[in-house]
């Protein structure tokens, strides 16, 4: 499906815009939306980590949650800890600040307004509202396996780093595909949907989480995630519609 295309004055050399995205409904239906929808976020997932804790981990973590965490320990090398510390970098929060940072500032380069800057700054915020009202309802220890990384003070409940990097990786895939269809972005964005894959398979080579928590971590990043696409970049504009140059501005 092809978009609507604006091309100002100074844009011309950058090429054809994609039409900026409809959002859902007015200012106040996107507020209710995303703040209600991380609310209902962080009780939904503080619920399954309290019965991860009190109820299935009462004396303990289980022992198929437990297990995964010490095969990966009793597998581990020289080669895959330099491989699993790159892979758990990626969402760190020194780089997902500076993903977002630089990511924020192409698109407003490449697009000429910030609209889509605003969404991945969305999606990125919100997943780390929602991790730290969680992690402060919810208290997990680490696994008790040697932990190749310093313990954060957060719960080990859920996995903010898998969490994050649905969230940001997400997005950017999604808004690629939006914005820019051709089979480049399409490689582009299955590249980056499997960053969080890396990232948790990493955080549990390294023993800094459980099973659980990876697993619960990318159903909420995911979760959010949907929930800043179906609100603010819920479809394409209307092939019909076109994009007004004070519109490509905002």
């Amino acid at each position: 499906m092809s978009t609507s295309l604006h091309v100002g004055p100074d844009q011309g050399k950058r090429g054809a815009i994609p039409a900026k995205p409809v959002p859902i409904g007015d200012r106040k239906i996107v507020a209710m939306r995303l703040v209600g929808g991380g609310i209902a976020l962080w009780a939904l997932l503080s619920a399954i980590g309290l019965f991860v804790t009190h109820v299935l981990s009462s004396d303990g973590a289980p022992s198929w949650d437990l297990g995964v965490d010490t095969w990966f320990e009793a597998r581990r090398t020289l080669g895959l800890n330099d491989a699993s510390a790159f892979g758990s970098r990626m969402a760190d929060t020194p780089t997902a600040i500076g993903v977002t940072v630089i990511t924020v500032l192409l698109l407003r380069w490449r697009l000429g307004r910030w609209y889509e800057s605003l969404v991945v700054v969305a999606a990125i915020t919100g997943e780390l509202l929602v991790f730290l009202a969680v992690t402060a309802t919810v208290h997990r220890a680490r696994p008790s396996v040697d932990l190749l990384d310093v313990a954060p003070p957060t719960s080990s409940f859920p996995s903010g780093h898998t969490a994050a990097a649905v969230a940001l990786y997400g997005c950017l895939a999604i808004l690629l595909v939006r914005l820019w269809s051709g089979p480049w972005s399409l490689i582009f964005a299955v590249l980056l949907f499997l960053i969080p894959v890396v990232v948790g398979v990493s955080r549990l080579y390294r023993g800094m989480h459980y099973p659980t928590d990876v697993v619960v971590g990318a159903f909420g990043g995911g979760l959010w995630l949907t929930i800043v696409v179906t609100t603010l970049v819920p479809r394409r504009r209307a092939e019909h519609e076109s994009v007004r140059p004070s519109e490509a501005a905002a």
